[in-house]
């Protein structure tokens, strides 16, 4: 058979609308006007970031909107506890000491004849405020050392790492009964002020490794390349890409914080009276417990299922930001 001569016109009309070209512009047209795109992108193909994607998770985790709703609640006690105790937590009667549960108040009373209910509940004012305080500071000032070491390393890394080991040496409870045995004080300062000074060499430690990492990334050795300061660096595309575990540990570390206040109040050298906390209710309960357990049982329930939020709300965050998990 003789050949049949080229025809463009029939070779383009063979695939359809406008051939290979135009089928490949159309479906990529397609793609930016489905909404949400391929996976992994978000409207119009731009692909979402690591914090959109754990806000997205997070919202799907039923772990997370239950511990969140429990500290919602905590957090709004502890700014207006008035709201669900009208009493006075330092007035107390001798005259029904030890007394149970009654009409106006459910949790009875405790050795000195104080509202169980009412001091229950002012009790998470001090709670929450020296857990967030703490891990605040422990967060900041571990957070700027390790960055700092991590990224410049030398001299000042190595000194770094030498005096983490010797904090770390030091064991907490042991730590709080030499420290703050000498404080007479009966402010939340000086108990803050030894969970910083004792607590910062973990997030200081993750810091800089998370530096670490960041800095050898291909996207800040070109900004490094194209002559960005050190500051920009750090500020622009170092933090916000190592940030991630210093915000995991220090959610979970937040209830280990609160748990460490009650501990060193119960041993006596934490916060001291007329201060209301659930450590130093627990620690005057603790004497009556076979006669009144019921002046035990409500302060050390709070405390529990306190420190139980902040930990399920930092294992679902950890969830939700670890890559590897996707």
């Amino acid at each position: 058979m003789p050949e049949q001569p080229f025809e463009p016109e029939r070779a383009i009309a063979g695939t359809g609308m406008g051939g290979p070209m135009d089928l490949a512009t159309s479906e990529a047209e397609t793609l930016e006007k489905t909404p949400g795109g391929p996976e992994g992108t978000g409207p119009a193909g731009k692909p979402h970031s690591l914090w959109s994607d754990a806000w997205r998770d997070l919202r799907r985790n039923p772990v997370f909107i239950i511990s969140a709703l429990v500290i919602l609640f905590l957090v709004v006690i502890s700014l207006w506890p008035s709201l669900i105790a009208s009493g006075n937590p330092l007035k107390c009667d001798l005259a029904k000491a030890q007394e149970g549960s009654q009409p106006g108040h459910p949790f009875g009373y405790d050795g000195q004849g104080c509202d169980v209910y009412t001091r229950t509940v002012y009790g998470t004012r001090t709670s929450v405020t020296v857990g967030v305080l703490a891990t605040l500071g422990v967060a900041i000032f571990g957070s700027v050392l390790g960055g700092l070491a991590g990224f410049f390393g030398g001299i000042w890394d190595s000194i770094l790492s030498r005096l983490t080991d010797i904090f770390f040496a030091i064991p907490v409870v042991l730590g709080g009964l030499v420290l703050l045995s000498v404080v007479t004080s009966n402010t939340v300062w000086p108990v803050i002020g030894f969970m910083v000074l004792l607590g910062w060499p973990q997030i200081s430690r993750i810091a800089r490794g998370s530096v670490i990492t960041a800095k050898q990334n291909d996207y800040v050795q070109a900004a490094r390349a194209l002559g960005a300061s050190n500051s920009r660096l750090l500020l622009r595309h170092i933090t916000p890409n190592a940030v991630a575990p210093v915000i995991v540990v220090a959610t979970i570390a937040l209830g280990t914080y609160i748990s460490l206040e009650a501990t060193l109040s119960y041993l006596g050298v934490g916060l001291k009276p007329p201060t209301v906390s659930w450590g130093i209710d627990i620690s005057a309960a603790s004497q009556y417990i076979r006669n009144a357990p019921h002046m035990l049982l409500w302060p050390a329930g709070a405390l529990a299922v306190t420190v139980l939020a902040f930990i399920m709300l930092g294992d679902a965050v950890r969830d939700a930001l670890d890559p590897k998990l996707r």
